[in-house]
């Protein structure tokens, strides 16, 4: 992921971005940007998930149980998955928005925590990505995330988790007497606690850039110093709610269609969220075009070699 921070924005700031892109596809350098090298072509990303019979299970101490089946036929990253090239290539993600939310929290920074995850377009894969990121940072030892499901026009995070709600984000900012205790959904999967969205209301952009969202987004980022707060953002190009959103966060990862996502929809978009310094890359849907089997390759070879020599069998046997 090549984050910039460099304050400025604007037309500058595009065409370094896509000057990355290219030097990474001509130098055969695939971490610049991150790839997720997902093959095939979904709504949201690269591995079409398949219908998984739901068989819910009763919350246990008030944890609701995450359809971790569903996940895992999505191409998700799920705590009890083994060691995959996507998996890999998220941890590499998430390593630098932890390092660049550090940094930011040494500079004084309050909000280098806040995370948007957004795209120019729909079918991008910007869910995909953020669902990725938050079960992987979840999976760390030192760190807890709060995934929102911002995306107020079109919701999808419950529905890829297996989960449901009647309230979320919207009642919570409508409602000032709604606690945001009240609306969190606290999953199964340690770390890991949920933001719905909420109904849809015809005022979302309004209510995204009210004094309410911003004292919610400053309470919750600021009440755990371990929290990583993630929202799944709308489109730039689709609705003015991801530009609203760009008010209040310290990063932005922002998903790029390999081979579709043309370079002047990238730079309006930009131009759009501009108002958050701090922009990171994430090439979604990439072939395995630069040469290299990468991490996937390796961990079924390492492992076929670990299990050969240690569990063969002796002479006396």
């Amino acid at each position: 992921m090549a984050y910039s921070d460099d304050n400025k924005t604007g037309y500058s700031l595009v065409e370094r971005a896509m000057e990355r892109m290219r030097a990474a596809a001509e130098d055969g350098d695939s971490s610049r940007p991150w790839r997720s090298d997902l093959d095939g072509g979904t709504d949201e990303g690269g591995v079409e998930p398949k219908e998984i019979a739901q068989s819910p299970s009763p919350p246990k101490d008030g944890l609701v149980p995450v359809d971790l089946a569903r996940l895992r036929s999505a191409g998700v990253f799920a705590p009890d998955s083994e060691n995959t090239r996507t998996t890999e290539e998220f941890r590499l993600i998430k390593r630098a928005i932890l390092l660049n939310a550090a940094n930011r929290k040494a500079a004084g920074s309050g909000n280098g925590n806040l995370i948007m995850v957004t795209s120019s377009r729909e079918g991008e894969g910007k869910t995909f990505v953020c669902l990725n990121m938050a079960l992987s940072i979840a999976a760390e030892r030192d760190s807890t995330v709060l995934l929102v499901d911002a995306d107020l026009s079109k919701p999808s995070v419950l529905s890829r988790l297996g989960l449901s709600a009647d309230k979320g984000l919207v009642n919570v900012l409508e409602d000032p007497s709604i606690d945001l205790a009240e609306v969190l959904i606290r999953t199964d999967v340690p770390g890991l606690t949920v933001l719905p969205a909420g109904p849809l209301s015809p005022l979302s952009t309004e209510l995204l850039t009210s004094d309410r969202m911003r004292q919610l987004m400053a309470e919750v980022s600021q009440r755990y110093m371990d929290r990583i707060v993630l929202l799944d953002a709308p489109p730039v190009l689709a609705t003015s709610e991801a530009a609203a959103l760009a008010l209040h966060v310290g990063q932005i990862v922002f998903v790029v269609e390999a081979d579709k996502t043309s370079g002047s929809a990238i730079r309006e978009a930009l131009q759009l969220v501009a108002t958050c310094p701090n922009i990171g890359f994430v090439l979604n849907k990439a072939q395995n075009q630069f040469g290299t089997a990468r991490f996937g390759a390796y961990y079924k070879s390492y492992r076929k070699s670990y299990y050969k020599k240690t569990y063969r069998r002796s002479p006396e046997s």
